[in-house]
């Protein structure tokens, strides 16, 4: 399957590194934000065509599906653009930076009948899925998810510590994961959505801490507190609060409440989150089915993340 990856930056090396260890694809084309660093990115992987032009890297030869690691204003409209084009598409988190052009991505994929997916990637997760394994079967029923998602991030730049392009936003971004993930575990849409946010950075124009409540009606909830003022731990930690114990994620580790460790590596046949994420994304076009995370599945979540939004104080 030949693919287009468009973003040269650190998730979209994620991404290229991830569909290296998939049997059968083949990146053609690598679309980036400039010419020195896609270049650079394009000879690393052995990538045939690069451009700074999408539409150029969609016209290649072959060209089935592409993979989006833009800039977050870019997302939707990107995605669009790719299913216009007749492409399967897979656009990083978060797929739209506002709920409009969310609905508008989602209703683009449903008309082209191709495989539209966004890259929430807790879903994917080793740790994540071990919990939802035994939700699903009835073992645990979610009380409380309480979750940190901490960075230090007073300057604008990616997860390589470059200077970024655009600015990175605690709620559309970070928020995103943590809300589509409460209801993928909960398996119910949140009734209760609200936040409150502290004061704007003086330069990046962001708020840079924010809490969140959330709640489905069943009557779990999830308390969800973001900063990037934050100076040690950083990520995300997740703990599930259930019924019958409780669990703490760290990314790809999982433990009790008593810390001990619990053994997620044979949960999947990766223990990498995005490799997984892209196997799906590649497996449902092959399959002609709807990916998990599709991006009709985590429209919901945009829809709460507008709610919490318009709540903010």
């Amino acid at each position: 399957m030949k693919v287009v990856m468009a973003g040269q930056g650190a998730f979209g090396v994620k991404h290229l590194e991830a569909m290296q260890k998939i049997d059968g694809i083949e990146v053609v084309s690598l679309i980036g934000g400039s010419s020195d660093s896609t270049r650079e990115v394009a000879d690393r992987f052995k990538i045939p065509h690069w451009s700074l032009d999408l539409a150029e890297g969609l016209v290649q030869p072959g060209v089935e599906a592409a993979t989006l690691a833009t800039p977050t204003g870019m997302h939707a409209v990107q995605a669009i653009q790719c299913l216009e084009a007749g492409k399967h598409v897979q656009v990083e988190i978060p797929m739209a930076d506002n709920l409009a052009d969310a609905e508008r991505l989602a209703e683009a994929a449903k008309r082209s009948g191709l495989v539209a997916m966004a890259g929430h990637t807790r879903r994917f997760n080793p740790s994540h899925q071990w919990v939802h394994k035994r939700i699903k079967s009835g073992e645990l029923k979610l009380q409380q998810m309480d979750v940190q998602t901490y960075f230090f991030r007073r300057k604008n730049l990616n997860a390589l510590g470059q200077p970024r392009s655009w600015t990175d936003h605690l709620l559309w971004h970070h928020a995103a994961h943590t809300v589509d993930l409460f209801q993928y575990q909960t398996g119910e849409t949140v009734s209760v959505a609200r936040g409150v946010e502290g004061p704007p950075h003086p330069d990046l124009g962001i708020a840079m801490d924010m809490s969140i409540q959330l709640k489905v009606p069943s009557g779990a909830i999830c308390t969800l507190s973001l900063s990037f003022n934050n100076d040690g731990p950083l990520g995300t930690f997740f703990r599930y609060i259930c019924d019958n114990g409780t669990y703490i994620a760290r990314y790809d580790d999982l433990v009790d409440g008593k810390e001990q460790p619990i053994d997620v590596s044979k949960v999947d046949v990766s223990m990498n989150g995005i490799e997984l994420q892209d196997r799906e994304f590649f497996a449902a076009i092959r399959e002609g089915r709807e990916p998990n995370s599709s991006v009709a599945q985590v429209l919901p979540a945009y829809r709460a993340l507008d709610q919490i939004e318009k709540s903010l104080l």
